[in-house]
């Protein structure tokens, strides 16, 4: 609300919401250890995620590509042998690629990957959920029985089979023209997990418009005249949409860990990309040793290991403690 001056204008006495709204989850975190942790854990990666060139300098055009430690060598040599970390190579290499730069710039791949998915499965997921809940009868059967098929399929059985089919090019033939697209290994892996989330999305906004569109504010609004478009953006979407966020939030250490699952199984980039599920598909055959050392090579697998860990872990706490403030119950007790 706002209170009028002097001069008859309108004072705003409060933050603006997306202010307030941070404000009030800062508090949320310093009041819960763990919360707190995970909010530290994630701050660190935002900050070495935008320090990465200068951690981890790039030597190529593409920076995502980890340098080798032997930049002659040969691409139809033998692989060699892990070496063990050292003052130069920090976390040691693998088939002769720095692991120090592959965890380092695997935190932007993560980031892309996690940000990209998420954000274009909620807008799907949005769009459709809205006008399956707000207009209802047959919009909402036809709507709500087709994103039910991707519930019937576990997540990673479906993806890997669909990351499988999706072809590597499409060619659409416009009459006049016709486009090609080429799909990376990662392209569409990311293509492929926002057609397996957006459901999730399109059920929970659903479920959250049909309890607010029966409330008084929206049966004032609609005898006012208001349009159905400004009924559902304007009153019905910002009133609903908070607990959808939330999740979001929740999911994007999710998502990054079931796209690191894919690219471990061998359906990701191919060696020498920095991404932490291809570093550890890449370390297999070095798991065990020997029998007299079987931790000889390690550090190939602990390193990325412990970054995917440590990304999803800061996700889980910091999107747990979100989602316990979408809650009204609770927002008023921590008040």
């Amino acid at each position: 609300m706002g209170v009028a001056n002097a001069t008859g204008e309108k004072e705003n006495s409060h933050w603006p919401f997306i202010f307030r709204e941070f404000k009030f989850l800062i508090v949320a975190l310093k009041g819960d250890f763990l919360s707190m942790c995970g909010g530290i854990l994630l701050l660190f990666f935002i900050i070495v995620g935008l320090l990465a060139p200068l951690l981890a300098p790039p030597i190529s055009a593409n920076p995502y590509l980890m340098p080798v430690r032997d930049p002659s060598r040969s691409p139809f040599a033998p692989r060699p042998l892990p070496t063990p970390p050292d003052v130069r190579f920090l976390f040691g290499t693998l088939e002769g690629y720095d692991l120090y730069y592959g965890c380092i710039w695997g935190i932007r791949t993560a980031f892309q990957m996690g940000f990209l998915v998420i954000l274009s499965a909620l807008v799907i997921g949005l769009f459709v959920g809205s006008i399956a809940s707000y207009f209802g009868g047959p919009v909402d059967i036809v709507t709500m029985r087709f994103a039910d098929v991707f519930f019937a399929f576990p997540a990673v059985l479906l993806a890997i089979v669909l990351v499988r089919a999706l072809p590597s090019e499409l060619v659409f033939n416009l009459g006049f023209t016709s486009v090609q697209m080429m799909f990376s290994s990662l392209d569409k892996i990311v293509l492929v997990l926002v057609l397996i989330r957006w459901p999730f999305y399109a059920r929970l906004i659903r479920s959250e418009i049909l309890k607010v569109k029966t409330e008084d504010y929206v049966e004032a609004a609609r005898c006012i005249g208001c349009s159905n478009r400004r009924v559902l953006f304007r009153h019905i979407l910002p009133n609903s949409i908070y607990p959808v966020l939330s999740m979001a939030f929740l999911d994007i250490g999710g998502i990054v860990l079931l796209a690191t699952t894919l690219t471990f199984l061998g359906l990701g980039p191919p060696s020498g990309y920095a991404e932490w599920g291809s570093i550890i598909n890449s370390s297999q055959r070095f798991i065990v040793g020997s029998l007299q050392d079987p931790m000889r090579y390690g550090y190939t697998f602990i390193f990325p290991a412990i970054f995917i860990s440590a990304f999803v872990l800061a996700w889980s706490l910091v999107g747990d403690k979100l989602r316990e403030t979408s809650d009204p119950a609770i927002r008023g007790r921590m008040r």
